[in-house]
């Protein structure tokens, strides 16, 4: 299964934001304006990592900012926040972060395709640095190989 669709809406580029929480909410608000998700996801994300600690931070520089398919996801989303200064997250191999990936899913099955797919792009270690350095969504789209 591809990723889902990636609107101009759920890119942010060279985005401020002083601590992790702040870049989650980034990610979620990008799902909420591309309309995959509700604010409530945002926050789902962001307990996910108070629960279970940076394990989102999947690669150096790479933060995979996700949580469990609910009533909160309103269709399958995608969205890229790239930081202006990256952020701690706590992991102790892969801080900071430059890029934040939010996956939304509304189904238990696609949600893990979508994460295969999303480890599959990432087994190129040069798609972090790619993303970090992208001007548009349009070449944030290229370096993902998804649609709009």
């Amino acid at each position: 299964m591809p990723l889902p669709p990636l609107s101009d809406a759920a890119v942010v580029l060279g985005a401020t934001a002083p601590s992790w929480r702040d870049a989650l909410r980034l990610a979620g608000g990008a799902l909420v304006a591309s309309g995959a998700a509700t604010d409530e996801y945002t926050d789902a994300m962001i307990a996910m990592v108070e629960e279970h600690g940076p394990y989102i931070v999947i690669s150096p520089g790479l933060a995979f900012a996700h949580a469990r398919p609910g009533s909160s996801v309103l269709r399958d989303g995608l969205s890229v926040v790239t930081l202006a200064t990256p952020v701690a997250f706590g992991h102790p191999h892969n801080d900071p972060v430059s890029v934040v990936l939010g996956l939304a899913v509304a189904g238990i099955g696609t949600h893990l395709e979508s994460i295969g797919e999303i480890a599959n792009l990432f087994n190129d270690a040069s798609v972090t640095s790619r993303l970090a350095a992208a001007t548009s969504a349009s070449d944030v789209r290229a370096i993902m190989g998804v649609s709009a």
